[in-house]
């Protein structure tokens, strides 16, 4: 590996361990359900998603051909993750209004 892939690859490391530790003290330290359940399904992510980019051009340079184990599981992240965390936001606001009703 080059210099430049080398750097571009720790860089999408970095950027993504980032965003992981941002998306997980977001988890941790946010009020309220919603906003806790907004925090790890953006910052985590996207942090996982650059760290899988990272390994998938980490091992498509050392390896013998074109490494796409990577892309199949942002594919399946990035279209469970909002469907999920929707879903979670619907049942506890239905959950509120059923609160609320019963007061």
């Amino acid at each position: 590996m080059n210099a430049f892939s080398e750097f571009l690859v720790s860089s999408l490391i970095v950027f993504g361990a980032l965003f992981v530790l941002l998306g997980s003290v977001g988890l941790a330290r946010l009020p309220d359900f919603l906003m806790r359940l907004h925090a790890p399904t953006k910052a985590t992510t996207l942090g996982v998603g650059a760290l899988l980019l990272a390994s998938a051009i980490y091992f498509s340079l050392t390896g013998p051909g074109v490494s796409l184990h990577e892309a199949a599981i942002v594919l399946f992240l990035f279209i469970t993750a909002p469907v999920t965390a929707q879903l979670m936001a619907k049942a506890a606001r239905h959950r509120q209004k059923k609160s609320e009703a019963d007061q």
